[in-house]
């Protein structure tokens, strides 16, 4: 059976990052064609990974190159008219996080998918990650008795493109970047039982000559079995990425830290990477991982999705579970605005982005 054919939409680091897994990891998968709207970039990740083709005009890529796949890792406000045009070329999607900007762009991507026959799924690759799914399995196996909270922070000292802290084309900050991990997790989790209501609060602390989207967020979301999900998600640590959960039941609890435990204790005056030339993220103390593309997920989520359009399979996390997450940072940016717990459902109030429910 010939390899499923993937176009990779985009650029920048997380297209490094599914493109490393694509060739170290995904077998069953090529990737055909880059997209990029720099493309010098792109000629270098195509140099770098052997890719044949590469485009600066997407159109001229679904006209020209035969893939099956397209595989979305532009910024968050490209999503909605590029799931679009992939999904009217007869394409199936996989798409990042967060899936869109708004719920009615998250409800056409869907929409446009399914009136086709085509497979929207959903990249969130804390589903995948393998110290995680080991966790979860512990859990579902009754280890920790009832659970009855789950928590997940991911913290850094904020991200490497300008994009990302403009409310316009990110849709909100640190919350729209990162929060949607912990709730994506939650959910899977939990088991896709309901949300019943949510709590946040939300600072700029870190950032503020830059941006006014959040930087720091608490958000509490509680669901209707009584699970408690606390979401600690920020942009004001320095020092490197930091990832870790904590679930807690009656007969037990754990810990874990995705990135200590395969790491190496690292210093460096100058910083080392592709942060240190974006960010310098990189210089003093940090936790340098032997493989981060793998203990984060990216490239079982990748090699997941390859399947289930081989096969004709129903992916774990789809474009519908993106929607819910949306729904879920929508209700976190208005209760952040409000200064009290929303009551779900919701009233999905039709706002430019997310983060307008706040400020």
């Amino acid at each position: 059976m010939e390899k499923t054919k993937v176009a990779v939409l985009g650029s920048g680091f997380i297209a490094n990052i599914h493109l490393e897994s694509y060739t170290r990891f995904v077998h069953d998968a090529e990737v055909a064609a880059i997209y990029g709207r720099n493309r010098e970039r792109a000629e270098a990740l195509a140099k770098q990974y052997g890719v044949p083709r590469v485009y600066d005009d997407l159109d001229k890529l679904f006209e020209e190159c035969e893939v099956d796949v397209a595989d979305i890792c532009v910024p968050n406000y490209l999503h909605h008219d590029v799931c679009m045009k992939a999904a009217e070329n007869g394409k199936h999607v996989i798409c990042e996080k967060p899936l869109a900007l708004t719920l009615e762009e998250a409800d056409e991507m869907i929409e446009a998918c399914e009136s086709r026959g085509l497979k929207l799924m959903y990249a969130e690759e804390l589903c995948f990650a393998p110290k995680y799914e080991r966790v979860r399995s512990i859990a579902e196996q009754g280890g920790l008795g009832d659970v009855y909270m789950l928590k997940q922070g991911e913290k850094h000292d904020g991200p490497h493109s300008k994009w990302f802290y403009t409310k316009e084309t990110a849709g909100g900050g640190v919350m729209m970047d990162m929060g949607c991990h912990a709730l994506a997790w939650f959910k899977w989790m939990n088991k896709g039982v309901p949300v019943k209501s949510v709590y946040a609060d939300m600072k700029t602390v870190f950032h503020n000559k830059i941006t006014d989207c959040d930087d720091n967020v608490i958000c509490i979301v509680e669901f209707e079995n009584g699970v408690t999900g606390v979401a600690e998600t920020s942009w004001a640590k320095p020092g490197g990425m930091d990832d870790r959960i904590e679930i807690y039941g009656n007969k037990g609890l754990i810990y874990a830290d995705l990135f200590q435990g395969n790491s190496a204790l690292t210093y460096s005056s100058d910083g080392y990477g592709y942060a240190a030339e974006k960010a310098g993220s990189t210089k003093g103390w940090t936790f340098t991982i032997f493989e981060e593309a793998f203990n984060q997920g990216y490239p079982q989520e990748l090699e997941h999705f390859i399947k289930c359009v081989r096969e004709d399979l129903e992916p774990c996390v789809t474009g519908k579970d993106g929607r819910e997450v949306l729904e879920v940072i929508y209700a976190a940016y208005e209760s952040a605005g409000k200064g009290a717990k929303v009551i779900f459902p919701i009233e999905a109030k039709k706002v430019p982005y997310p983060m307008a429910l706040w400020k």
